[in-house]
């Protein structure tokens, strides 16, 4: 039995039904291990018996040393909406600080896709069909690994169909970390400026990356000078990069996309333009605070 099929098996256990509400006919696994680690996990979403194409991989933030990759406001409108359409979501864990670094976390993050490709080519997926989406701390390490093929190569990574980057502020960690900032970045980032420049997008940006979506909120300017100076970078590297303001919380950002009708729906046309296979539904109705999530 190949992989693809063992998790297929796994999904069909089901999951807790106290945590996700599924679309009728979803399954889900939790805590699938990717690598030896207790956090090198991820939850997986499918819209049937088995996992199928095309496939989203959300990674979450928290500051880099926290968050839950089963948070509902990291999954919930996402599963709703994406599920229905015939994709599979998954969901990362990864170590965080103090355990590892922000560099070994976007490599955490690396073999996890790596994983899921590997799975899905063993059933005769197309293993390119995956958009990621980071948000916070968690597009800070997507953004990584678009930018420097190091990143990606080294554990088996293949080209990915589109990027969606989520309200970081940590595209240009140099910039970061010499302007005024948070302790949480000293925290993650330290004093080296050798460093910042190894964490730092921007300054590992190398290659030309797969169509990007730079969405910011339009209540943080350092997130905005962010989004377009990293996006201005990756179109001189020859790639589409696109900036979405949008009026709506840090938070919000994470929490609604997949519900938030005018959201959702640019972000989806981004996503048609960029290649994305079969049809994407209407957003849901939105109906419930993300405070409460």
């Amino acid at each position: 039995m190949n992989p693809w099929q063992v998790l297929g098996n796994w999904l069909r256990r089901g999951g807790d039904p106290d945590r996700l509400e599924l679309p009728p006919g979803a399954r889900m696994e939790l805590d699938l291990p990717y690598g030896a680690e207790p956090a090198q996990t991820l939850d997986l979403y499918v819209p049937g018996e088995v996992a199928t194409g095309p496939l989203l991989i959300v990674v979450t933030g928290g500051a880099w040393s926290m968050g839950d990759k089963a948070a509902p406001r990291t999954v919930r409108a996402k599963v709703g909406h994406w599920l229905p359409a015939g994709w599979t979501v998954a969901s990362l864990g990864y170590r965080r600080l103090p355990l590892t670094d922000p560099i070994e976390q976007a490599r955490d993050v690396a073999r996890a896709i790596a994983f899921l490709q590997q799975h899905a080519a063993t059933a005769g997926v197309d293993a390119t069909d995956v958009v990621l989406i980071g948000h916070s701390s968690g597009a800070h390490l997507v953004a990584l690994l678009a930018a420097d093929a190091e990143l990606t190569d080294s554990e088996g990574v293949r080209p990915w169909l589109a990027t969606v980057l989520v309200d970081t502020a940590a595209l240009d960690v140099v910039e970061l970390m010499r302007s005024p900032h948070l302790p949480l970045h000293d925290r993650a980032f330290g004093t080296s400026e050798e460093y910042w420049r190894r964490a730092s997008p921007l300054h590992r940006l190398s290659r030309k990356p797969s169509p990007m979506l730079l969405v910011h909120s339009t209540r943080r300017p350092e997130a905005a000078e962010q989004a377009q100076a990293f996006a201005a970078a990756a179109a001189a590297h020859g790639a589409r990069a696109e900036v979405l303001p949008i009026d709506l919380s840090h938070a919000e950002l994470n929490a609604l996309l997949g519900e938030d009708p005018e959201y959702t729906a640019q972000v989806d046309a981004f996503l048609r333009s960029a290649g994305a296979p079969r049809n994407l539904p209407s957003p849901r109705p939105s109906g419930s605070d993300p405070s409460t999530t």
